[in-house]
């Protein structure tokens, strides 16, 4: 080496740097999934946002939620992803900054921790991240009978709202991506009806 920086925007060696004696940092923006309320819920900056599809993952109402849509007493039901070859789970990517995270850390800390996925849009691979709640964790709800999990989501509320109203509106951005996705068809047909609303045909399951 011979003391030059090719493109650090300055010269090693005794000069003092604005940042004291530490080399800055270049933060990346980074690519994020997601897949549940980060579809319809975007309360935090991105760069660029675009529909995206993740294969090999199924989208499941088995994580709990205390924190969000439900108590610690009586937790709410949310999604996360489940390890199921040749599933396609669609949803959306967004370009962040890195500062961003520490927003979306925050949002997804009852149980989630992130991962990396290859997310496809438009023909390209994006390199990214999402939040999953692996089996376990201490939010896991894990598998229950449809007809349960239904009923545990029309009754459960928390800080950010009703339990189906989540449910319902994504529901509903997935349909506006057109997305099929049965497990959340089924359950928001399920809760339609126990609301006393109407539900489409063929959504039960």
């Amino acid at each position: 080496m011979d003391g030059r920086c090719r493109s650090t925007g300055f010269v090693a060696g005794n000069a003092r740097l604005k940042y004291g004696n530490a080399v800055p940092k270049r933060r990346t923006p980074r690519w994020v999934f997601g897949y549940g309320s980060l579809i319809w819920r975007v309360d935090f900056p991105f760069l660029a946002r675009r529909r995206a599809v993740v294969t090999g993952w199924a989208r499941r109402f088995w994580q709990g939620s205390h924190d969000h849509r439900g108590t610690p007493d009586a937790p709410g039901r949310v999604v996360t992803l489940i390890p199921e070859p040749g599933t396609r789970c669609v949803g959306m990517a967004y370009l962040v900054d890195e500062g961003v995270f520490d927003h979306l850390d925050y949002r997804e800390k009852n149980g989630y921790e992130r991962i990396d996925v290859e997310a496809r849009t438009y023909g390209a691979v994006l390199s990214a991240v999402t939040y999953v709640g692996q089996a376990g964790n201490f939010a896991w709800l894990g598998p229950a009978p449809m007809a349960e999990i239904a009923g545990q989501i029309a009754a459960s509320e928390g800080p950010s709202g009703t339990n189906v109203d989540y449910l319902l509106e994504l529901a509903d951005a997935l349909a506006r991506l057109g997305a099929v996705d049965v497990h959340v068809q089924s359950l928001a047909a399920r809760c339609r009806r126990l609301r006393g609303g109407s539900s489409p045909d063929g959504a039960e399951g």
